[in-house]
């Protein structure tokens, strides 16, 4: 059985003996062995897991996230369920640009010709431009009533403990907590999630969604077409792409 130190295991996945360092303190990949000098020895397994942690970096994931797909009893599937959503991603990205392109090609044309422009051809530009990825403007969204949530709860904070006026404090909370309370349910309703095991896309109970473990792109929910209970793949809800 082939062992590897840790330089020869950076040179095989092509990164830096600092990198393998690094996800060894991420208690990503720890090595298996050590030698009778105290050098780390990594096996074949280590290897692949390895080669399957820059994958999943490279499809985005946070560290936080691969070492949630990885304790996953599924990582392979749901390593598919990513790339194919990443294929449609760019799938959509080159069919939009080439709408674009003959759309463009149709105005050139008919500027160079006495007739006006086609409304339709100027709309459905405008509508690509305007276009963005349901799941990234849900993120967004996310994002945004998160900050103001913050803004509030620090500002009632402070107007209690530097000036000893506790009354914004007992007025906005009730509004921040709303304003939590619809920040989940948009997520909710916006979002569905594919199973590694059968490939179904479907929509957990609102519970289950709610305390489940989860990563940015990833949830641990069961199933409700086949009952597989493990991570699944987060994608827009179908239901509600425009």
């Amino acid at each position: 059985m082939s062992q590897y130190s840790t330089g020869e295991l950076a040179k095989l996945c092509e990164i830096s003996i600092r990198t393998v360092q690094f996800y060894d303190t991420k208690d990503l990949l720890s090595p298996t062995a050590f030698s009778e000098g105290g050098r780390r020895l990594y096996s074949e397994e280590d290897l692949r897991q390895m080669r399957l942690i820059l994958m999943l970096k490279s499809l985005g994931l946070s560290l936080e996230s691969i070492k949630g797909v990885l304790k996953s009893p599924a990582p392979g599937k749901i390593l598919l369920l990513l790339l194919d959503e990443q294929l449609k991603r760019i799938d959509a990205e080159l069919d939009e640009r080439e709408a674009q392109k003959r759309a463009i090609s149709e105005i050139k044309k008919n500027i160079s010709l006495p007739e006006p422009i086609p409304v339709n051809s100027i709309r459905d530009i405008e509508e690509m431009m305007k276009s963005k990825k349901q799941l990234k403007k849900v993120h967004g969204v996310m994002l945004a009533i998160g900050i103001v949530m913050d803004i509030f709860q620090l500002f009632a904070l402070y107007l209690w403990i530097f000036k000893g006026q506790w009354l914004p404090f007992v007025i906005l909370m009730p509004f921040v907590i709303a304003m939590g309370w619809l920040m989940v349910r948009y997520y909710y309703k916006n979002t569905a999630y594919i199973c590694p095991d059968c490939g179904t896309a479907f929509k957990p109970n609102k519970k289950e969604f709610f305390f489940a473990k989860h990563t940015p792109k990833t949830r641990k929910l069961t199933c409700t077409h086949c009952g597989h209970n493990g991570f699944c793949v987060e994608v827009a809800n179908p239901e509600t792409i425009q």
